[in-house]
């Protein structure tokens, strides 16, 4: 969420960011501001209250000492009346003080002054682009190429347990875990700490990192016990230093983490989302920094390089998107988006999303750090997809495919694979 004081401080400056995010009611911005004063009356009133209410109930004695208990025992009576509009006034408090949170939880973040203004992914911006695009006419997409070779079951994922689901089959199966371990091992290599994190996460869990209230829809739920599975690893991985407080010079902070991942993915249909393209249950390896507020965008760019180390390391194609303001969702601050060529498609992938969430995530989290002047502040958190398998992999079974079938093993994923130098 955003620092109450800031928004204060600059109301048009946020009402301006809610427009640009794609939504044209900025009444919640003057409803916060006014609950935000009857709190702080209400706070006000109640002080005072009680200091009146502590003051005269010491003159009671007083009176009583002095025989005075006709004076002392009408001071009684204002006491308890007095005692009972507190009890009002502290419900009052508790009211407005969750309603502000709530009106809180509903601002989105201020995008970065260097994310440009758009409300589609039409007005995303093409920063970079990377190798040459195949576009041979015999290279089959990775759906038809899955199932003629019988490496991909999407039919008895559906059976068992329905679409989105899929199955993988021996060579799919070895690449995919050859895929993991390879951006684990070089994410390691590159200074992060690997995690192994829980699959289910609270709701104060998801509530931190943003997922509500803004993406419940999308999320599937464990009823009984109130868990969400998780749709991303940096759900469980942000929240793993909730409420926790740093030195400065534990800053930054590297985590990677491998986990299936969740996502109803409501709305989906068609043939831009068939096969592998998106899954309800995906394998993702998962990028988390914690920093510095005043080294976040350095460090943003970083992470963006880790990620397209992979891409390059593994031979594929592929552009960086700067995405605008009505494309990056409610809780970025600036983002990108990688992008690898499907030459059996013949369109581009998503594969990996790279964000700064400034103190946004920190705030909600309670994650801080105390700085050398001994002041304590909201850290700055960051994660990207450092990758997504379902995309990777069919870009890879196409990219790779071979006239007779068979797909060339990357490179560097040879020694992942048991030394196998074609999958077939």
């Amino acid at each position: 969420m955003l620092d109450i004081a800031a928004i204060k401080q600059d109301p048009e400056r946020v009402k301006k960011a809610i427009i640009n995010k794609g939504e044209p009611d900025t009444s919640v911005v003057d409803t916060l501001l006014e609950t935000d004063k009857n709190w702080r009356e209400t706070i006000h009133e109640l002080d005072q209250l009680r200091a009146e209410n502590n003051t005269k109930s010491k003159m009671i004695g007083q009176l009583i000492r002095q025989g005075k208990k006709e004076e002392a025992e009408e001071l009684k009576q204002l006491t308890g009346r007095m005692k009972e509009t507190v009890k009002e006034l502290e419900e009052k408090e508790k009211q407005l003080s969750e309603a502000r949170f709530k009106l809180m939880l509903r601002i989105p973040n201020v995008p970065h002054e260097s994310v440009p203004v758009g409300s589609t992914e039409h007005d995303n911006v093409e920063a970079f682009r990377h190798g040459d695009l195949r576009k041979e006419e015999w290279i089959k997409d990775h759906v038809d190429f899955c199932e003629e070779n019988g490496w991909v079951d999407f039919e008895r994922g559906v059976k068992v347990t329905g679409a989105g689901f899929p199955f993988y089959k021996g060579p799919a199966a070895r690449l995919q875990r050859a895929l993991i371990n390879y951006f684990i091992d070089q994410a390691i290599e590159r200074g992060y700490t690997e995690l192994m994190a829980p699959y289910f996460v609270n709701e104060d869990s998801a509530r931190g990192t943003g997922q509500i209230p803004d993406k419940e829809d999308m999320m599937y739920t464990v009823p009984r016990d109130n868990f969400f599975l998780i749709p991303t690893a940096e759900v469980p991985v942000s929240n793993f230093h909730r409420d926790e407080i740093f030195s400065e010079s534990e800053l930054p902070l590297n985590y990677v983490c491998y986990t299936p991942c969740w996502r109803r993915e409501a709305g989906s249909y068609g043939k831009d989302v068939r096969g592998l393209n998106r899954l309800h249950q995906f394998d993702k390896v998962e990028l988390v920094k914690f920093v510095d507020p005043d080294t976040s965008y350095d460090e943003l760019e970083k992470l963006r390089e880790d990620a397209e180390h992979l891409l390059r390391e593994l031979g594929l194609s592929y552009r960086r998107l700067l995405m605008c303001t009505g494309d990056m969702g409610f809780t970025q601050s600036k983002k990108y988006d990688l992008e690898v060529w499907s030459p059996g498609q013949q369109r581009w992938l998503e594969v990996s999303s790279c964000s700064n969430f400034e103190s946004f995530q920190a705030r909600r989290m309670m994650v801080r750090y105390r700085k050398k002047d001994g002041k304590i502040e909201p850290v700055h958190t960051l994660n990207g997809s450092g990758l997504a398998l379902p995309r990777v992999m069919a870009a890879i079974l196409e990219h790779y495919q071979l006239p007779e079938g068979t797909v060339r093993v990357p490179e560097v994923l040879v020694h992942y694979t048991g030394g196998l130098k074609v999958l077939g």
